[in-house]
């Protein structure tokens, strides 16, 4: 007996369970044998071989005996001999089984997976209606009707379509205005029209910059325990802007993988590339700031794969992927060309603000330096600052080198420190060709604006902080340790821990003591170390530790020697001021003679009110907002990118280069090693994979579900698409209409397939529903842009939160702002979004799951803010002038798009009459409908309570 390709000798043992069928309904390999395979099979005998139970490997040249045993396995009446085993209770189907079957007696034919193999261009399929096209999308629909026996449904009447399109293309219902105007449009191509004006309204990039929010998890918290606020709204605004200007898709991906490392990046290119600063950000005390940054490198290696590439790649942080052909090595390997970003903070200062804040710095400046003094004191000053004043050196490192980050010299002969930090870092340098019998070391701690708090440290503890502690200074010569006999220091912290801190305590020994001058940041501190004889060698090595429970090292400082006598102690004065001070006076220039002078009146107690008035200037000074970034590390100093075994960060294993995956097309030559050219791939025509997810997402959006269901999986166990062919047109034609979104959207919304009448329907999402409840009440505040706001919501949300609720209601029209700028607190998501099944924001979400649950209903009809909704609507129907029923229809039609029917109106008319009624005989009371309006309490109630059932309805909150 012959299966195919596959001689049996032993026919018989497949004789029991084959069933006799057509060959023309031969099983599809990628539609009905590798999905079973996938589900059932993959995890034992798939690709990862730390996992591979007996060895054996499915995808294997089709032998004989392979073949009689899987079909002898799958149909074995011994529970411990059956596969898949009982243990792992995923029992096959009958009807499964029989595909195995089918699949192997035609010759068990593989081929590699739809996915994973570019797009086909296919021509337009034949039909038998050719007068039902609206453009060529709609051949690939019809054919698969006709080929099924079907036709297509009506098209929907026009209040059914602008509803449709309102929600699809803009996010909201239209107004009354808007719906007579398309309806009673009699001009040709009225619904082209509306599309066209649709795509060019403002709220259009509002509504689609929604669902690259899930994707991008934006929230303006940073999530885990602590949660605190992160300013990172203006990335939201630059999506916003992108969508509505049609920025090319493959443009809007590369700006914001790696916009800051375009030619002449832009200070928009530059906010783009905050999608990947969306992660959450650990603040715990105590936590290594270098095992969250590592986390939050899986976050973002599994987000990038999903949003562009529809793949499940976090199964290969830990292990070789069990379904799909993604090796361990390469999920790091992928990592790789994320990994080598330093993250700021952006302050946006427009060139306006930018002038005015140098304007007005050189105001203050001009001012002080005007200040009178009086003369005698500022001689008496000099000259006892004078006579303690200690000549110091500036000293420049031959060699300098950081644990884990770099260290710069500045132009100024500062240190300044960049890079990674951790719980134990250390600063190393080698000075040569020193001063002839130094005596003393001093250590300035520099305050930097671009420190956290404006420095001079980098301590990371819960959350970024400008202090830092030294735990220990060692110096060495000739291999010996020089002896330290005195420390003094200008300021310090009074304990750490249960000890003093203070410059000798950085000599002792002892990590857990040092000295750390938190309390004075963004201010200049300094310590200064006297060793016990004069330094006989030119050449010294000098370590310094910063030890805590915490990463707490230095960011800028400076380092110099003297050679003068002891004692010396740390001052109050900065070292330039101290250099200025040693000159003989005729040596002193005029603009060290002003540099002295504006120094005693920054400092001196007289002139204090004066000084005062002036510095009030500086609230003059803009303060621009800012958001986060990424920045591209120096080739000079490149991250190291490790393989982490079993995913753990304390595993680090062999080192890895940046590499594409390997089963999709290869980085081209030409391109960098890095985020960009890795930006640039995601978006290669060549990518079989980012066309079709994103075509394939916003088909999703429009008819409430995907060509391929599954849209955050189009790997093996993602499901195949329904229409293959016309997913891959879509993805071909959307690269050809040059990655523009508009374009593609339009093409479908104005399809006759789009224009269907449909009967099944999807509910909106949370934000729709409450911006569709705002528009129809006529409360939204359509303001574009900007921070985000806090609308009311019950303060016993906050209750349990760690810190407490930091819900501080919005005031005035921001209550009413689209749902899209609702302040996100990832540990406290806004209930009623919570309640329809908007996500937490803490993971990438490329697809919603919709439940129904009573308390939506209850929140539909009870929630604070549908009741003043309800009552905004009551009112405007009081002030109508027309009778009830014509009032009726309006509020039907502003709520539902559409008119009433007649049973509909019936229904309608008869509540109004018995609410009114029950409100007239006290049975009800109409000032808690009514709330707080005047006039007609009665009248005013009923049109609420009308008003409330309309938003309750199941047809407000859905998409038909």
């Amino acid at each position: 007996m012959s299966l195919g390709r596959v001689k049996l000798k032993r026919p018989w043992l497949i004789a029991v369970f084959v069933i006799e069928i057509s060959a023309f309904a031969t099983p599809d390999f990628q539609n009905d044998i590798r999905p079973v395979l996938a589900r059932h099979c993959f995890k034992c005998h798939g690709p990862d071989e730390k996992t591979r139970e007996a060895n054996l490997r499915l995808d294997v040249p089709p032998k004989e005996g392979l073949l009689i045993k899987l079909i002898d396995r799958i149909n074995h009446k011994n529970p411990d001999e059956i596969m898949p085993p009982t243990s792992a209770k995923k029992p096959l189907l009958e009807s499964q089984k029989q595909l195995l079957v089918e699949w192997i007696q035609a010759g068990a034919k593989y081929t590699k997976h739809w996915a994973f193999i570019p797009p086909k261009a296919y021509s337009l399929p034949k039909i038998r209606q050719p007068s039902w096209p609206s453009n060529d999308l709609d051949y690939f629909i019809l054919a698969r009707l006709e080929a099924n026996g079907q036709t297509p449904a009506p098209e929907a009447n026009r209040y059914k379509l602008i509803r449709r399109l309102s929600l699809d293309v803009i996010g909201i219902p239209p107004t009354l205005e808007e719906i007579r105007e398309f309806v009673e449009d009699s001009k040709p191509n009225a619904y082209e029209r509306l599309v066209d004006r649709l795509l060019d309204r403002p709220e259009y990039g509002e509504h689609w910059a929604l669902p690259w929010l899930d994707l991008a998890r934006y929230a303006d918290t940073n999530g885990y325990e602590k949660d605190r606020p992160r300013s990172i709204w203006p990335w939201r605004n630059w999506v916003i802007n992108a969508i509505n200007e049609d920025l090319p898709f493959n443009q809007f991906t590369i700006e914001q993988i790696a916009g800051d490392m375009l030619p002449e990046a832009t200070q928009d290119q530059r906010i783009a590339t905050g999608f990947h600063r969306n992660t959450m950000v650990n603040e715990e005390g105590g936590i290594d700031p270098l095992e969250f940054r590592f986390y939050a490198m899986v976050d973002r290696v599994n987000t990038t794969a999903t949003t562009w590439l529809g793949l499940t790649l976090g199964c290969a942080q830990c292990h070789t992927h069990k379904f799909d052909p993604v090796p361990h090595r390469s999920y790091y390997e992928m990592m790789a060309f994320l990994n080598n970003s330093t993250e700021p903070e952006l302050s946006l200062f427009t060139p306006e603000q930018k002038k005015q804040k140098k304007i007005t710095e050189n105001q203050i400046i001009n001012q002080l330096s005007h200040l009178p003094i009086d003369q005698a004191s500022y001689e008496t000053w000099l000259k006892s600052k004078k006579r303690t004043s200690v000549s110091w050196h500036t000293i420049i490192p031959t060699k300098m080198k950081a644990n884990i980050g770099w260290l710069e010299l500045l132009e100024d002969q500062s240190i300044f420190a960049r890079g990674d930090t951790s719980k134990h870092d250390t600063y190393e340098f080698e000075f040569k060709d020193l001063p002839e019998n130094i005596t003393g070391l001093r250590l300035e701690a520099l305050p930097d604006e671009r420190l956290p708090k404006g420095g001079p440290g980098r301590a990371y503890y819960e959350g970024p902080k400008g202090d830092f502690f030294l735990s220990e200074i060692a110096i060495h010569s000739d291999g010996n340790s020089l002896e330290i006999t005195s420390g003094t220091e200008n300021y310090a912290k009074q304990w750490i821990g249960s000890g003093k801190s203070s410059a000798m305590a950085a000599v002792d020994g002892d990590l857990q003591t040092g000295w750390s001058a938190s309390g004075r940041e963004g201010k200049h501190s300094q310590a200064i170390w006297q060793l016990a004889k004069p330094l006989t060698t030119s050449a010294i090595k000098l370590q310094l530790d910063f030890s805590r429970h915490y990463s707490a090292s230095l960011g800028r400082f400076r380092l110099s020697v003297t050679t003068q006598n002891p004692p010396f102690k740390a001052k109050e004065l900065p070292g330039d001021i101290e250099e200025l001070l040693t000159k003989r006076d005729e040596m002193r220039n005029q603009a060290d003679r002003n540099k002295l002078r504006l120094y005693y009146i920054k400092n001196a107690k007289e002139n204090s009110k004066a000084r005062e008035k002036i510095y009030k200037l500086y609230k003059k000074l803009p303060s621009p907002p800012t958001t986060l970034v990424m920045q591209e590390r120096p080739v000079s100093h490149l991250r190291v990118t490790h393989r982490h075994d079993r995913g753990e960060f304390l595993s680090p294993r062999e080192i890895v280069d940046p590499k594409v995956l390997p089963f999709l097309p290869p980085l081209d030559k030409d391109m960098p090693r890095n985020r960009l050219g890795f930006a640039y791939w995601l978006v290669d025509p060549k990518n079989p994979l980012t066309s079709r997810v994103v075509v394939n997402r916003l088909w999703s959006a429009l008819f409430g579900e995907g060509i391929v269901k599954t849209t955050d999986d189009f790997g093996y166990t993602g499901a195949y698409p329904t229409n293959l062919e016309l997913l891959d047109w879509l993805a071909i034609e959307f690269i050809r209409q040059g990655w523009s979104q508009k374009k593609i959207l339009r093409l479908i919304v104005t399809s006759s397939t789009y224009r269907q009448e449909s009967q099944m329907g999807f509910r909106l999402s949370a934000e729709q529903i409450r911006d569709s409840t705002l528009k129809v009440s006529n409360l939204l505040h359509q303001k574009i842009g900007g921070q985000s706001v806090f609308p009311p919501q019950n303060k016993s949300i906050g209750e349990g939160i760690y810190g407490g609720s930091s819900w501080k209601t919005s005031s005035g029209a921001d209550q009413y702002r689209r749902s899209l700028y609702t302040y996100r607190k990832r540990s406290m998501p806004y209930a009623m979004h919570g309640t329809f099944d908007a996500p937490s924001h803490e993971t990438c979400v490329a697809r919603r799951e919709t439940s129904n649950t009573p308390l939506q209903a209850l929140t539909l009809l009870n929630d604070r803010f549908f009741i003043e909704a309800s009552r905004t609507l009551g009112t405007w129907a009081t002030q109508q002038p027309d009778e009830n029923i014509i009032v009726i229809n309006a509020l039907f039609q502003r709520c539902l798009t559409r008119l009433p029917n007649a049973i509909e109106q019936q229904a309608m008319e008869s509540f109004y009459k018995k609410t009114y009624a029950r409100f007239s005989s006290g049975e009800l009371d109409a000032s808690v409908f009514a709330g707080s309006s005047k006039g007609d309490v009665k009248t005013q109630a009923t049109w609420t309570a009308l008003a409330r059932v309309l938003l309750n309805t199941h047809e407000f909150i859905t998409h038909n």
